[in-house]
């Protein structure tokens, strides 16, 4: 099991800088040391174990680019065009051969290169002559249309580094050097709550003053998507010798332990005490909105995650803090959240010191610039603004406003999740 050691708690209740919160957690998780052996079709999404050195050169053989006719380069045409007889051809899984002197070979797409032939014509920019021959233009430069052995990755090379979290791409690559498995660490194993006597789990009775619980559900769907396994452990109630309990008992079986709601400073929200008197805690009061309260601290050596129980606080707060845990204890390289210059459509006020997000979407503009609509509506708890909106604008601690047509940072959703 993942450790996370207490030191890292060492800190007062101020508000703290986005990245400074974030780094101070994530440099001081340990990955899982359990690695599996998994075959490719079971690999995307899994996190490499130790680093793919290529067993083989790519392409594997010298080979034409193209459908055409291969020739020495000492023989090509300068001046003027030249017909060649074509004593030969070659087709794509067949041996290449041997060219002659003073003649071309019939080639096609991926087709071994003849000893001896270095450049390829394009069929579309030969001709026929009538005695069969190929009549094959001035000018063409040596080497052309060709893929040496070795140009997309000579043997030996760096495939894949350790640490890498398997995108198709990946996949296919370890399948072009002839991979049937890849080492993997194991995938992490993260235990859900949400905590309140306000929600009800969809399909139960639900009292005049309560709500359908939906956090619990996306914080499952969106640690499913960073390839972990996760153990759906309901709704803990307001009691607080019950939540210790629980979460302590989930502490001993899992990577990690993550809530949603009771974390804030109301005197019902029990979650931090709850963690204090079986761990270590100090209440995050991170500088974003939405999703300032949110809780971190240790049970057993094992990490624990508070989030704010309104949705979009919740969504945020998982992006920009148990994302890169998660990636972090699952043995991944980090990937930052690098957000793309858009043109902004609206006017926004907000404080400095505070890094905040702003959910938009996405449209061209009349010029052909993408820029990015502001949704009409504030509020932490609106799911539409999540389900209406692209992706967030980021605005950085330093901006207080932000008026039409200036440049800002947009973080797609399919970026953050």
């Amino acid at each position: 099991m993942a450790q996370l050691s207490d030191d890292c708690f060492a800190f007062g209740g101020k508000l703290l800088p986005v990245d400074d919160a974030v780094s101070m957690i994530a440099a001081r998780v340990g990955p899982v040391t359990e690695t599996q052996t998994v075959g490719l079709t079971e690999a995307d999404g899994r996190v490499l174990a130790e680093a793919l050195l290529a067993p083989l050169p790519l392409p594997l053989f010298t080979n034409s680019a193209v459908d055409g006719y291969a020739l020495r380069s000492s023989d090509l045409p300068h001046d003027a065009a030249r017909a060649f007889l074509v004593a030969g051809r070659v087709q794509a899984g067949a041996p290449g051969g041997t060219i002659a002197p003073g003649t071309a070979v019939r080639i096609f797409t991926g087709a071994p290169m003849p000893e001896g032939a270095d450049t390829v014509f394009m069929q579309e920019d030969v001709t026929l002559d009538d005695a069969g021959r190929v009549v094959l233009p001035a000018g063409l430069r040596p080497g052309a249309n060709m893929r040496p052995q070795g140009e997309d990755m000579p043997q030996g090379a760096m495939a894949l580094p350790r640490g890498r979290r398997l995108r198709p791409q990946d996949v296919a690559l370890a399948a072009a050097l002839g991979m049937t498995a890849l080492d993997v660490r194991r995938r992490i194993r993260v235990a859900v709550f949400s905590t309140g006597d306000e929600v009800v789990a969809p399909g139960d009775p639900r009292g005049s003053a309560q709500l359908y619980d939906s956090n619990r559900f996306m914080l499952i769907a969106l640690l499913r998507r960073l390839g972990c396994e996760v153990a759906d452990l309901g709704i803990l109630r307001d009691e607080r010798a019950a939540l210790s309990t629980a979460l302590a008992d989930a502490a001993q079986r899992h990577d990690l332990v993550l809530t949603s709601g009771g974390v804030s400073t109301g005197e019902e929200d029990h979650v931090k005490a709850a963690v204090e008197s079986i761990g270590t805690l100090v209440l995050w009061r991170m500088a974003i909105k939405p999703g300032r309260p949110v809780a971190m601290g240790v049970i057993s050596g094992t990490p624990f995650i508070g989030l704010p129980g309104n949705p979009v606080a919740s969504f945020v707060t998982f992006a920009y803090v148990v994302r890169p845990v998660v990636l972090a204890l699952a043995g991944a390289a980090p990937e930052p959240l690098m957000a793309l210059p858009v043109r902004a459509a609206f006017s926004y006020r907000k404080k400095k010191g505070r890094r905040e997000f702003v959910r938009a979407h996405l449209r061209i503009g009349t010029d052909g610039v993408r820029e990015a609509v502001k949704f009409p509506r504030e509020g932490a708890g609106l799911l539409s603004s999540l389900v209406e909106t692209d992706g967030l604008v980021e605005l950085g601690e330093d901006v207080e406003r932000v008026e039409p047509g200036e440049s800002v940072g947009f973080l797609p959703y399919a970026v953050l999740i």
